[in-house]
């Protein structure tokens, strides 16, 4: 009993050990149809515009007061917006300008429609196609925090880039 226990292990053993007859460096084929799919799909789920780890997901630009110009801790966000947009040569963006509630509706209105040109602007000089990007302005209208203080004010003082469907 002991001798046919001891060789079923043995016979375990090596099977165990057995060869696959694959050679080292051939390439493994995967017959489930799967594996192509499956990992591109995983990949593809990760939307670099939602996605909390990319710059993408970050999508307004702030302005000091009465100013339009984009400040340079906002450049490389335009730049990775711009790069995916060339990139992406069908997708179109709105650059939504807006204000504090501070001067009147019409200068508002104009202060908020140069801060999304300038936005446009650099994409342009990027080289994002004209017909990609519209511009609008608020103004005051669209604010994002309320208050009558420097934080809200300074919340609002803002271009969004919005993408279709947000």
């Amino acid at each position: 009993m002991k001798k046919a226990l001891l060789g079923l292990l043995v016979v375990s053993a090596l099977a165990g050990c057995a060869s696959t007859g694959t050679k080292e460096g051939a390439a493994v084929q995967d017959k489930s149809g799967q594996g192509a799919a499956a990992s591109g799909a995983s990949q593809a789920a990760v939307n670099p515009l939602t996605d909390p780890n990319n710059i993408l997901s970050k999508r307004s630009v702030y302005f000091d007061f009465d100013k339009s110009a984009v400040k340079d801790e906002y450049k490389p966000m335009v730049e990775a917006h711009a790069k995916y947009l060339n990139d992406h040569s069908d997708v179109k963006v709105t650059i939504q300008g807006n204000t504090d509630e501070r001067g009147s509706r019409e200068y508002n209105l104009a202060l908020g429609q140069r801060r999304a040109d300038a936005v446009k602007k650099m994409m342009n000089v990027l080289g994002v196609k004209d017909g990609q990007i519209e511009t609008i302005s608020f103004g005051e209208e669209k604010p994002k925090a309320t208050g009558n203080d420097e934080a809200a004010w300074s919340q609002n003082r803002r271009a969004d880039i919005v993408y279709p469907g947000e």
